[in-house]
């Protein structure tokens, strides 16, 4: 009779959507009408389904969770999920497949920044093994087209990132496959504590703009153990951000990892603890790189980029102070952003280009630049590879090709 009981309990907890064991209840896009075809629109079901999750269901629930199951293909529109939620932390466990329009004229939304949005979330937990496809193909071609006939402007701009985190504090990320976004495909924005973990980011080489993570006004970020390959930056860290971690990456193709863009337009910006390590460059237009606009102010400073593996890569280690768009006018100013305490040890492999090294730095000059251990050989054996440098001060131990502008001490 006791077993009988205990029975007829369990399947009255299964059946009021709590997880057993763990005091958390459980929903289902599917039950607020999600139909999961990858033809009808979802948008307003997932609304729903987040409406329950963050509001007062989801309330007192410890971590409730939202489940977009395997096995089914949803169609959004671009959306926000806002906070911020009653519950102390929400999870969403995505399996199945999430896609966006496949078509600009499929867009109901042009002046959308983004295509999926969290905003004011804390302690958001994003987990699974799904996927989401930014099908941008079409906004690739107009975006080029545009660019041919020197048009500033699309008919309906392509949202600037597919998934974007705004505010979203003690967040985490995991083990989904992110392809295809019409511009970026991750952004952190004005958030605290991120940990981002075994994704798989892909895009055509030429696909463009397609940064894979972008960084901006954050601190606290840990970007690890995950493979990107895009048209753009496998990771951009932007002006506001410290102490980043970015460890066992695997970049390419794509146009690495990059602090900056930094001081558009005249614009102060500042960066600085942020931390490479443990990643491979293969194929990549550049690897270790750090890219300031003329004109602009502020610094960076304490930069490492540590156990570095080059497969091909065309531009190494590069400090471009000098980066420009090709559509401002970009003439050399009197103002620049300081980069100062930059540590690049332990890089080895090949480079495409015979300038292995390039430090093209301001006339204000970039401090303490560090090379240990360097061996950067060209990917063509009958050729020889040498480093380029310009106001550039600091030491080199074992550093191969030589920079003439270090303190040596090794080769």
């Amino acid at each position: 009779m006791q077993d009988v009981y205990l029975s007829f309990l369990i399947l009255c907890i299964a059946a009021s959507g709590f997880g057993f064991g763990h005091g958390q209840k459980v929903l289902n896009v599917v039950d607020f009408g999600a139909i999961g075809d990858g033809q009808t629109d979802d948008t307003n079901a997932f609304l729903s389904a987040w409406k329950a999750l963050c509001g007062d269901d989801g309330a007192n629930q410890g971590s409730p969770s939202l489940q977009i199951p395997e096995g089914k293909t949803f169609l959004l529109q671009p959306v926000k999920f806002q906070g911020p939620c009653k519950s102390v932390s929400v999870q969403v466990q995505v399996q199945g497949k999430i896609i966006a329009p496949s078509t600009i004229e499929e867009w109901k939304n042009c002046e959308a920044d983004c295509w999926i949005g969290f905003v004011g979330v804390a302690n958001l937990n994003i987990y699974g093994s799904g996927l989401l496809d930014g099908q941008g193909s079409d906004w690739w071609m107009r975006t080029v087209q545009a660019n041919n006939l020197n048009a500033r402007e699309i008919a309906c701009n392509p949202p600037s990132t597919a998934l974007n985190f705004e505010r979203c504090d003690d967040l985490q990320l995991s083990g989904l496959t992110h392809v295809d976004s019409p511009k970026g495909h991750i952004g952190i924005n004005d958030c605290n504590g991120v940990l981002i973990s075994n994704l798989n980011i892909a895009a055509p080489e030429n696909s463009p703009n397609t940064d894979g993570i972008d960084v901006a006004r954050s601190t606290n970020v840990h970007i690890q153990d995950s493979t990107i390959g895009t048209g753009d930056d496998c990771v951009a860290i932007n002006g506001g951000c410290s102490y980043i971690n970015i460890t066992n990456i695997a970049c390419g193709p794509g146009h690495g990892i990059s602090v900056g863009s930094l001081g558009k337009d005249g614009q102060y910006d500042t960066v600085e603890e942020v931390h490479v390590r443990n990643c491979s460059f293969t194929g990549t237009q550049n690897a270790a790189r750090i890219k300031t606009w003329p004109g602009g102010s502020g610094y960076v400073r304490k930069i490492s980029y540590e156990k570095i593996t080059l497969v091909a890569s065309k531009n190494p280690i590069i400090i471009d102070q000098h980066y420009c768009d090709g559509v401002r006018n970009c003439r050399n100013s009197s103002t620049a952003l300081q980069v100062s305490d930059v540590t690049y040890s332990s890089f080895h492999g090949t480079s495409v280009d015979e300038e292995a090294i390039r430090l093209d730095c301001s006339g204000r000059g970039c401090i303490n630049i560090v090379m240990d251990n360097i061996n950067i050989t060209s990917a063509d054996p009958g050729k020889t590879t040498y480093a380029y440098c310009e106001h550039t001060s600091g030491t080199s131990w074992f550093t191969a090709p030589n920079v003439p502008c270090l303190s040596v001490s090794g080769f």
